[in-house]
């Protein structure tokens, strides 16, 4: 069982991180803990997708020696488009995370408070 949990840490990591990031969005009111759990769900795809996306020996994938008669193979490289995907994917979650605080303090001032019911009951009347 130990083995199975250490082989497949990665993923076990991405799920209690999900889960943390899910409860944290449904879960609580206030919409400042809301923000903090869409960053720590966003950061459990990241590492799925990091760690999906990594080969046991592969290489970065700059041939060299072509002329030396050696002919690589593709599995030994490892993709790199899942990490530049993901690099941007972190750039556009700072991103929002900058607006959506901004967004927060501006309705703290207009408001008073971060609680989502409340909020709710301000907007209605």
């Amino acid at each position: 069982m130990i083995e199975l949990i250490s082989e497949r840490f990665p993923y076990w990591a991405t799920m209690l991180l999900l889960v943390i990031g899910l409860y944290a969005m449904l879960g609580k009111r206030s919409l400042l803990k809301k923000i903090i759990g869409l960053n720590i769900f966003q950061s459990a795809i990241i590492l799925f997708f990091i760690s999906g996306s990594m080969r046991e020996g592969g290489s970065v994938p700059i041939i060299e020696g072509l002329h030396s008669g050696a002919h690589p193979h593709p599995e030994d490289f490892v993709n790199p488009l899942p990490h530049v995907l993901m690099l941007t994917a972190i750039v556009v979650g700072v991103a929002i995370t900058g607006v959506a605080l901004s967004f927060l303090v501006r309705i703290q001032r207009e408001f008073g408070t971060l609680d989502e019911s409340i909020l709710l009951e301000e907007v209605r009347e």
